[in-house]
């Protein structure tokens, strides 16, 4: 077997074993410069409603981590297509999604604003 189809083989195995164990879901995101104060004390103050619809669309955790002006999440959830579904027509995602437009300069897997698709996994122990 080539290095590339091990290597393929080895993620097609950790997509399937994270099919079966719910999803862990790792997105890429960038600020606007100067941002990262105002997103920070936005997030203190995620709208309860927001958060209540997250954890009735199978979300059992959702960790921001940021280097500069790159953020990297990582959402433990039932199903990521089924909590974007979930929440796509609530106007408090809608109200949230267009503050959070105030500070990012690439938003998360939504392909129409320029997003790129989840991040795969390279390795995992």
């Amino acid at each position: 077997m080539t290095r590339t189809k091990e290597v393929s083989a080895a993620t097609a195995d950790l997509e399937a074993h994270h099919a079966r164990a719910g999803a862990r879901v790792a997105l890429h995101t960038r600020l606007k410069p100067g941002m990262a104060v105002p997103y920070q004390e936005a997030h203190e103050n995620v709208p309860a409603e927001l958060r209540d619809a997250f954890v009735r669309a199978g979300v059992r955790g959702w960790t921001i981590w940021r280097s500069g002006d790159e953020l990297f999440h990582v959402i433990e959830c039932e199903d990521y297509d089924r909590l974007n579904a979930a929440v796509e027509a609530l106007p408090v995602n809608h109200a949230w999604q267009a503050r959070m437009a105030e500070y990012l300069d690439v938003v998360h897997d939504d392909p129409r604003r320029g997003a790129s698709k989840p991040l795969p996994v390279v390795w995992e122990l």
